[in-house]
């Protein structure tokens, strides 16, 4: 802490007064709603993603950060948005999700922890909502079509499927009933999509949360539900300020899962970096054929964003996964198997070789793709200014023609099978006999007109986790489809996607510890 500035200094480089400010204490605040609202400059909007990842991610939020370092030593005015961390991965796998080494957005630990409390704030209002169906047999909601779970920011296998009581002082009739983590939930994706508190009313209002006997829609508005959430999210809408190691403005704000939800910062904080900055980088979940996709055809859609320019980060120890090397060989140099992998580009890694990064280049080159040694890890923003000059000559350059994929308006399955050719490669996709029903029933009750969410594996173009590199010949199975009314998009579930994780054999959180003098250890 003795090395972090003040928020109100922070907030000073953006001509933000502290008066705009709600300050959690000495180095984090939230940004009044109000603030930017009659600011008209905009800034330039740079996305950094990546390809399919390792179990251990990619490195974009470290890429991320360091580039915007990079610029502001180039005398930008650069501004990093993020994601929140969940709580779940930060005690699973990852042990923390706000950058690393010298590329960091700081304090880490209480970014990584309970924050400003916006995921309580979601978990909240999420199971508000889910008390609030004992309220449903007055509408008829059927008990079998019941579609709205619990939620709880922990990875817990446990709670998949668990058996409830609906009404009645004694818990009532029994039903089967299920857990998302904090990410997964609705109500996330509706904060990271909202514009203002009278939008978020409005998107809570719209969740579906299951049918009538006669399979009609049953809503949270018609459960009176909207206005008692919005009051429990009305402070977490509001974007979150930190800061870089090196004192760069941060927007840390919402977390929606990028393999089950579209993976974005919110839009709120989006569109206030940009009246705030003259270049802002923000990432979107693991590879691009999940969180770019989703961000170009549903976030931007939903914003009117225009990107100008993509950073696509390609780390050696992936492509040397792609390449057919096994987890426990990555470490050591293997050129062949890093070109074999050049067709799926994945995350940053410490110890590399000239003979590699040679491949890398050449193969860059090939495809007509600038390259950049990005070092951000190790040395911060001076580690990232090859990768920061490509992207100013991008931006100087211009030419960018951001186009979504696909007509909203046309049928879902179309959406569904333009998505799995177009971006994925696959020759087809197959419908289950539920999915094909769902479908149907969503265009029938005018849930058809929107985009699609494709919930699907992280570690492959495919639906098979195993299927690396590039693959041809596969097709995509679909065997849900069901509405994220009040975001605004349908989910189509491919694969064995697991909407509540568990932990791993050696969670993170087996190795974290709070020292006497209050030294928090192994979150990092």
């Amino acid at each position: 802490a003795a090395n972090l500035r003040p928020i109100v200094d922070v907030a000073a480089d953006l001509s933000l007064p502290a008066s705009a400010l709600v300050q959690y204490g000495d180095y984090k605040a939230k940004i009044r709603l109000d603030t930017v609202a009659d600011r008209s400059s905009r800034g330039r909007l740079v996305l950094v993603t990546g390809i399919n990842p390792t179990a251990a991610g990619e490195g974009k939020s470290t890429v991320t950060v360091g580039v915007a370092e990079a610029l502001r030593l180039m005398g930008h005015n650069a501004i990093v948005c993020l994601r929140e961390p969940s709580l779940g991965p930060v005690f699973g796998i990852k042990g923390g999700a706000a950058g690393g080494g010298y590329a960091q957005v700081v304090p880490m630990e209480d970014i990584n922890l309970h924050f400003t409390g916006d995921f309580h704030a979601i978990t909240s209002a999420h199971n508000l909502l889910s008390a609030l169906l004992q309220q449903g047999n007055r509408l008829g909601l059927d008990q079998r079509r019941i579609t709205w779970p619990r939620a709880l920011d922990m990875n817990d296998r446990s709670l998949r499927n668990v058996i409830v009581g609906l009404g009645g002082v004694l818990g009532g009739i029994p039903r089967q009933e299920r857990f998302v983590i904090t990410p997964a939930s609705e109500i996330m994706a509706i904060l990271a999509l909202a514009r203002d508190l009278e939008d978020l009313g409005e998107r809570l209002g719209r969740i579906v949360v299951g049918m009538t006997v006669d399979k009609t829609p049953v809503r949270a508005h018609d459960l009176e539900a909207a206005g008692a959430m919005t009051m429990l999210l009305k402070d977490a809408l509001a974007p979150n300020l930190v800061q870089t190691l090196n004192g760069g403005p941060a927007l840390v704000h919402c977390g929606p899962f990028a393999n089950i939800a579209h993976g974005c910062n919110s839009l709120i904080a989006t569109e206030t970096a940009l009246k705030l900055g003259d270049i802002v980088l923000t990432e979107c979940g693991f590879g691009a054929d999940l969180g770019a996709e989703k961000f170009f055809d549903i976030k931007c859609r939903i914003g009117e964003l225009r990107p100008e320019a993509a950073i696509i980060v390609a780390t050696l120890r992936a492509l040397k996964l792609h390449g057919g090397v096994p987890k426990n060989g990555l470490s050591e140099p293997n050129p062949t198997a890093v070109e074999r992998g050049l067709e799926n580009l994945s995350r940053h890694v410490e110890n590399v070789t000239d003979e590699e990064i040679a491949v890398v280049s050449e193969g860059c080159r090939t495809s007509g793709a600038r390259f950049g040694l990005c070092d951000v890890w190790e040395k911060g923003g001076e580690g990232g200014m090859e990768v920061g000059q490509a992207v100013l000559e991008l931006l100087q350059k211009g030419g960018g023609q951001f186009q979504p994929l696909y007509d909203t308006s046309r049928p879902i399955r179309e959406k569904i099978e333009t998505i799995a050719k177009e971006i994925y490669r696959a020759d087809g996709v197959d419908f289950d006999l539920a999915a094909a029903r769902a479908m149907s029933q969503l265009e029938e009750s005018g849930l058809g007109q929107t985009p699609v969410c494709m919930a699907k594996t992280q570690y492959s173009f495919s639906d098979k986790p195993r299927l690396l590199g590039a693959p041809v010949g596969f097709r995509i199975s679909i065997r849900e489809v069901y509405p994220s009314a009040g975001a605004g998009f349908v989910v189509a579930l491919a694969g064995d996607i697991m909407t509540m994780p568990g932990l791993g054999k050696t969670p993170a959180a087996e190795k974290m510890r709070v020292w006497p003098d209050g030294t928090i250890e192994g979150l990092f």
